[in-house]
């Protein structure tokens, strides 16, 4: 089954809880045509609980740590794990998304690291990773030069997990958390700040991040994630779904507000509108927002702009039709990710 592939042991590096949903569905795939899959991990957030959650076996090497000093010191620990696990048996290829945990073992290993990354600002973190990869994987809208072997696609890292050929919405999963699919809700999520591309970055005060959950209230149910603990305003509003289940939640919702970039990429993808509350914009977002109108970039000093733009959002009748339309044109411009990911691994030249 495997005698047409090049690589046929594959170490995948999971440091964050989206990159869960990244790879799930190409270990699955890897696994089923018989190839090895190992994982490894970092203890952020809820990567840990959702690996566990999915079933996935893997080897926790570091747990995050908060500045540059701090990411420093973890990305030491992590890639000297990663070295002493293999240095006897080395693997025929290692994947990461963003790839700085691996890049550097991987070339002690003399063994090649894809990196696949969609993050432009996060200049420092890919300085020192760039170099270092056998190749780097981005969407096609991504706005640096790579130094090094660069790779790109007609598609974002949420359709690696959301393209429909992935992915279908089950309303059955909010109707069993106490949730009308049909009634008008909005989704908010808050970030941690403390990943390696959000150094010196912050997003909403407390204040503000209250002030736009009660005006959302007045049109419909309010459901709040966050990496952080809530204002004890917002503790009620927390999301009722598993962590596993959130894509069905926001499927059904009537507009994204957040500072994750990856959620309002996910809300795109699915047709739903975002407001994506950031300083720094992404190549994937602004896309989203220029070509399809799906999502709009707005800092988090903006704060009545913001509330602003949300009403006009959340009291319109009209914004989920034409964000349904523009998802389809998005979708038609497109790939499914998985497939193009499985494939580009399994044939990567290891020699």
């Amino acid at each position: 089954m495997t005698a047409d592939l090049k690589c046929r042991h594959i170490v995948c590096d999971i440091s964050h809880p989206a990159h869960v949903h990244f790879f799930r569905n190409a270990i699955d795939h890897w696994r089923q045509k018989g190839l090895r899959v190992d994982i490894v991990s970092r203890d952020k957030d809820l990567t840990l609980e959702l690996l566990d959650s999915y079933g996935y076996r893997h080897t926790c090497l570091s747990r995050v740590r908060r500045g540059i000093a701090g990411l420093t010191l973890e990305l030491v620990e992590h890639e000297w794990r990663l070295y002493k696990m293999y240095r006897r048996q080395p693997p025929d290829i290692f994947v990461q998304i963003g790839g700085t945990l691996v890049v550097h073992a991987a070339r002690l290993l003399r063994r090649p690291a894809v990196v696949f990354y969609d993050t432009e600002h996060a200049a420092l973190a890919n300085a020192i990773t760039y170099p270092f990869a056998s190749a780097v994987c981005t969407p096609s809208c991504y706005s640096r030069p790579v130094r090094g072997r660069h790779v790109t696609y007609d598609g974002y890292h949420e359709l690696a997990y959301l393209h429909p050929s992935r992915f279908v919405p089950n309303p059955a999963v909010l109707e069993a958390a106490g949730i009308n699919p049909s009634d008008r809700f909005f989704v908010m999520r808050f970030v941690s700040w403390d990943s390696n591309h959000d150094v010196g970055m912050h997003g909403l005060s407390a204040a503000m991040k209250v002030s736009i959950a009660k005006m959302l209230s007045k049109y419909g149910r309010v459901f709040v994630s966050s990496e952080t603990p809530l204002p004890s305003e917002l503790a009620e509003l927390a999301s009722p779904v598993k962590a596993t289940e959130i894509h069905h939640l926001l499927a059904f919702a009537h507009l994204y507000v957040g500072e994750s970039a990856t959620m309002a990429s996910e809300s795109a993808v699915l047709g739903v509108s975002a407001i994506f509350v950031s300083d720094v914009g992404r190549g994937y977002t602004d896309e989203q927002e220029k070509r399809y109108g799906l999502c709009t970039r707005m800092r988090p000093a903006d704060g009545s702009a913001i509330l602003k733009k949300a009403q006009e959002i959340a009291q319109s009748d009209s914004m989920t039709t034409f964000a349904k339309s523009q998802r389809e044109n998005l979708l038609s411009d497109c790939i499914d990710v998985t497939d193009w990911m499985t494939g580009f691994v399994e044939q990567f030249d290891v020699r």
